[in-house]
């Protein structure tokens, strides 16, 4: 039997927009007060919804606010940049636009919350994982494995060790705020890694 498809009115459903609606009130909250200090009150009163209508969706505010980081990061994300056929390049396409992306909005005080949930935890920590660093390092170590293909870097690079070079001193001030992180600094540290681990010529 052929299915008949689905009308809908015109617009997104309600429950759509709705959702969309806790998301955005979400990342405001977390943006303006961190993780901790976040309310699902202020959350329900900003989206114009009940709570019972957010707990249907999300059991804690730490899953809330891990959907809302991906939607809000999701929404501005540029797309990968095609391959240049040279590694500095390929690592700047890839660096530059989360750098920016990075400095739009105070996403410090969000990821040092959601880091910190992720120490204590295990459950919260692999949906953390799955969200924000296995996609970033897949993408990137990807990069890495077609220059080693090319030549570019010796057969035994350690590529896991590579990819933590490249993303440490980045977290690192984002968290610590001792410095900022700006598309140079990202440049310099591609730089300095790509000299460790390119071939001499």
């Amino acid at each position: 039997m052929t299915s008949v498809p689905e009308t809908r009115p015109r617009g997104r459903p309600r429950s759509e927009k709705a959702r969309a609606a806790i998301l955005d009130a979400a990342m405001a909250q977390l943006l303006e007060r961190g993780l901790h200090a976040m309310s699902m009150d202020d959350v329900a009163r900003e989206a114009g919804v009940s709570k019972a209508t957010i707990y249907r969706w999300w059991p804690s505010k730490e899953l809330l606010a891990l959907d809302a980081l991906a939607a809000e990061w999701a929404a501005s994300a540029t797309v990968d940049a095609l391959e240049t056929g040279g590694l500095r390049a390929d690592l700047l396409a890839r660096f530059r636009p989360w750098v920016r992306q990075l400095n739009a909005k105070p996403f410090a005080r969000v990821v040092a919350g959601l880091v910190a949930e992720a120490q204590t935890d295990p459950e919260f920590a692999e949906l953390y994982r799955e969200h924000f660093v296995r996609p970033r390092r897949d993408g990137t170590r990807e990069v890495l494995v077609h220059a080693r293909d090319r030549g570019e870097i010796a057969e035994d690079t350690n590529l896991e060790l590579t990819l933590d070079l490249l993303y440490g001193p980045i977290y690192h001030r984002l968290l610590h705020g001792h410095a900022p992180v700006t598309e140079r600094f990202a440049q310099q540290v591609i730089d300095h890694v790509i000299t460790a681990i390119t071939r001499p010529s």
